[in-house]
């Protein structure tokens, strides 16, 4: 396969990531305002946790933007996904706002501190 196929592949699958992260990040914070829970909430809690630890452990980067780059991507905020820029340009604040709003509702409820 040839870097512009690889670099195709990378980008699909950093996209569907991209996308269950952040079906997961707003179910988190569904939970938090409703109180309602599921197992979804748990695959949600787990898919998050996995991410972050990740994304610590690589030095707060993702591991497939390198990938990208090794592939031929050039560098910015969309080179190694293909959803526009405008939609991936705040990522990291923007989910990890909602996610941490998210947590703390949750962890209120889950203390009894919130109805």
């Amino acid at each position: 396969m040839e870097n512009a196929g690889r670099l195709a592949a990378v980008r699909t699958v950093h996209t569907l990531i991209y996308l269950v992260m952040a079906t997961a990040t707003f179910l988190l914070l569904y939970a938090g305002i409703t109180g309602r829970d599921g197992p979804w909430l748990w695959i949600a809690l787990g898919l998050l946790a996995v991410e972050s630890a990740v994304y610590l452990a690589n030095g707060f980067a993702c591991p497939l933007s390198a990938l990208a780059r090794r592939y031929g991507a050039t560098t910015g905020y969309v080179f190694d996904t293909f959803l526009p820029e405008r939609a991936t340009r705040y990522t990291f604040h923007f989910f990890g706002t909602v996610m941490a709003v998210g947590l703390g509702l949750l962890a209120l409820r889950w203390l009894g501190l919130m109805g």
